[in-house]
């Protein structure tokens, strides 16, 4: 099966100073393909987020290749980006991101501006699918924390990308409705087919997981069994 996402020995250096310089990946090679749900595992500074970054198209490799459905994300315009983002691509933060000036309806609708669409009906029923049915006109300041985070996958979904990527997305949660959250995204996925990539330090993500790999000193560590997963996880965060 043809890989939507396909990096081709990615590296990825910062310069810290005058003289010294971070490479928090180095030459890494992965095939995603649709509809596969990838969890990053790995210590704070280890390369997470550079590489949901890099694929999502905020960023761009110091050298190697990044594909999307054939197309070289390393190479497009500025322009062609900024589509790519727009379109392909639903970001989900830790700290929900959404607008606190703008009602629940004015977020949901705010991503489908950018492409040109007015479809008030998609945006409501991507609402009532993460169960905020009648919120539309609450602003999120009257949501709780888990509302708030249902709100910004919503907002991730409403122009239907295939691919999700996520940052710590439990992290701002109790475990509780963390867990609620987890179940919302795994089932989404598999109903819309969605490729996920989402960085955590939660042993309780990993379930949802097809595949689990680990960043460490810039490199990619070999994919591990879940409950192996689990026991890294524990022992790197002691």
């Amino acid at each position: 099966m043809d890989s939507l996402i396909r990096l081709d020995r990615v590296t990825k250096r910062f310069h810290s100073g005058l003289s010294s310089e971070i490479c928090p990946l180095n030459s890494i090679s992965l095939d995603i393909i649709q509809g596969e749900k990838i969890i990053l595992l790995g210590k704070s500074g280890s390369g997470k987020t550079t590489f949901l970054n890099l694929v999502g198209g905020v960023d761009v490799p110091t050298s190697g290749d990044i594909f999307f459905d054939g197309r070289k994300i390393s190479s497009m315009s500025h322009r062609e980006l900024a589509q790519y983002r727009r379109k392909e691509v639903g970001f989900i933060f830790q700290a929900f991101n959404v607008f606190s000036t703008l009602s629940v309806g004015e977020n949901l609708m705010l991503p489908l501006e950018f492409l040109g669409i007015s479809e008030e009906d998609r945006a409501r029923d991507i609402l009532a699918s993460v169960g905020l049915k009648g919120q539309w006109h609450k602003f999120p300041e009257q949501l709780s924390g888990g509302e708030q985070q249902r709100l910004a996958i919503a907002r991730a979904l409403v122009k239907s990308p295939r691919v999700i990527l996520a940052d710590e997305p439990t992290g701002n949660l109790d475990l509780e409705t963390g867990n609620s959250i987890l179940e919302l995204i795994h089932q989404i996925c598999e109903d819309r087919n969605a490729t996920l990539i989402m960085v955590t330090h939660s042993s309780e993500a990993l379930w949802l997981a097809d595949r689990i790999f680990r960043l460490r000193s810039g490199k990619l560590i070999e994919e591990h069994a879940k409950d192996e997963a689990y026991m890294c996880e524990t022992s790197d965060s002691i």
